[in-house]
């Protein structure tokens, strides 16, 4: 079983994802999404060696949702700051110090944090010993830097860090 589904979990996200992305979800479509779920991680399971375990997976739906409203916030608001006059909006770049060890919960992470408009993960640093230590990140409107970092982490890092027991 290892074998056909070397990272289940991935499976059945690709599968979700194909299926929400489609259209319509007909009988070609979910033969499609199961195929795909089924080869894509055959092809990337080397690339995870110590795959972090899932320990709150109630949690992690809670952050789903979360991150998926706060997609849709940010899409409103930087339609708004792009619609509006340049002149107000306040670029900064912004080094997220990372209280995450392990490299996937960073690149998730940064992930998340690219996925919410107007704002993009640039780099993840990592320290002398090849963990991740923070994160380069571009706000396209960062009034207080300080706080939007604290906000950022607050937000998405701590859960991570539950959910994922790191």
């Amino acid at each position: 079983m290892k074998r056909l589904l070397p990272q289940p979990v991935i499976t059945v996200l690709i599968i979700l994802l194909w299926l929400l992305l489609t259209p319509s979800p007909g009988l070609g479509n979910i033969l499609l999404a199961v195929i795909i779920g089924l080869i894509i991680p055959q092809f990337t399971h080397r690339f995870w060696p110590n795959p972090p375990r899932l320990r709150r997976p109630g949690l992690a739906l809670k952050l789903l949702g979360r991150v998926l409203v706060d997609i849709v916030a940010a899409n409103i608001t930087v339609a708004r700051q792009v619609l509006g006059p340049p002149e107000r909006l306040r670029p900064a770049f912004m080094q997220v110090p990372l209280a995450v060890e392990d490299p996937f919960v960073a690149t998730l992470f940064g992930g998340i944090i690219s996925l919410t408009p107007g704002t993009v993960t640039i780099d993840i640093e990592m320290d002398e010993n090849g963990r991740p230590s923070r994160l380069l990140v571009h706000g396209l409107d960062v009034p207080d830097p300080e706080a939007t970092i604290a906000e950022v982490k607050a937000r998405y890092e701590a859960p991570l860090k539950e959910i994922f027991g790191c």
